[in-house]
């Protein structure tokens, strides 16, 4: 029907006024659709917008999208699928965000969190592998974690990496628990009851292995003026 703010496709309905409402484009979440739902709800997106992210995407779900936009790039870690045909002039990071991540295993929830903030114009330093474990990893990061405007930290395990870190900066930290762990860890249950109890000040708390909302969350903090951060 002519005049909606989507489009219907029978099996999704693709919301183009998003980036009206919200600053950014639709984001697909590729787990449970087919590949072939995934490359027609992006080439729909793609009509009518110039970036494209599709998160917790399969090789298969790339293959088909890559068939409609040649330009897609996919990130086997992160399993995401991202298109950004911006002109290179155009597009203006601002440096802010710092991820940390407390183990290698969480580096899929990490990656997925960096390119997500990426995409909305963030620029993003990395740090892995610095859980609470070896303490002496994280303190020797803290240049760059009082230099950060945003930090967000991911853990499984325990989930002690964001308290520890929010004692130790005076900006937001988005703590993002992982479903990395053994058996009492639940499947991430532990980690972000952790986190939601934490005794440090400033944190706010993601759903397990939401890499996606934690850099979207990000990134929205990262564009606030600069006054009212500092």
């Amino acid at each position: 029907m002519r005049g909606l703010p989507f489009e219907d496709l029978g099996f999704a309905k693709v919301d183009h006024h998003r980036a009206i409402r919200q600053g950014f484009p639709e984001v697909i979440f590729g787990e449970g659709k087919t590949p072939e739902q995934v490359a027609s709800i992006g080439e729909a997106l793609l009509k009518q917008s110039d970036r494209l992210l599709v998160t917790r995407a399969s090789r298969d779900a790339y293959d088909a999208v890559v068939d409609k936009a040649p330009d897609a790039r996919y990130d086997d870690i992160a399993r995401t699928i991202v298109v950004d045909r911006r002109d290179v002039g155009s597009k203006k990071a601002a440096p802010g965000i710092l991820i940390v991540c407390a183990g290698t295993a969480d580096l899929p929830v990490a990656y997925e969190a960096a390119i997500t903030a990426e995409l909305m114009d963030s620029q993003v330093e990395r740090v892995f592998d610095v859980g609470v474990a070896g303490l002496h990893r994280l303190l020797a990061q803290l240049p760059a974690l009082q230099k950060a405007r945003v930090v967000v930290a991911v853990a499984g395990m325990e989930g002690a990496l964001p308290s520890v870190v929010g004692g130790l900066v005076q900006v937001p930290v988005i703590a993002v628990p992982t479903s990395v762990g053994y058996g009492a860890s639940f499947d991430g249950l532990a980690a972000l009851l952790s986190m939601l109890n934490s005794c440090a000040t400033g944190i706010g708390v993601v759903n397990i292995d939401n890499g996606f909302g934690a850099g979207y969350l990000a990134a929205l903090i990262n564009s606030l003026p600069t006054a009212v951060l500092d």
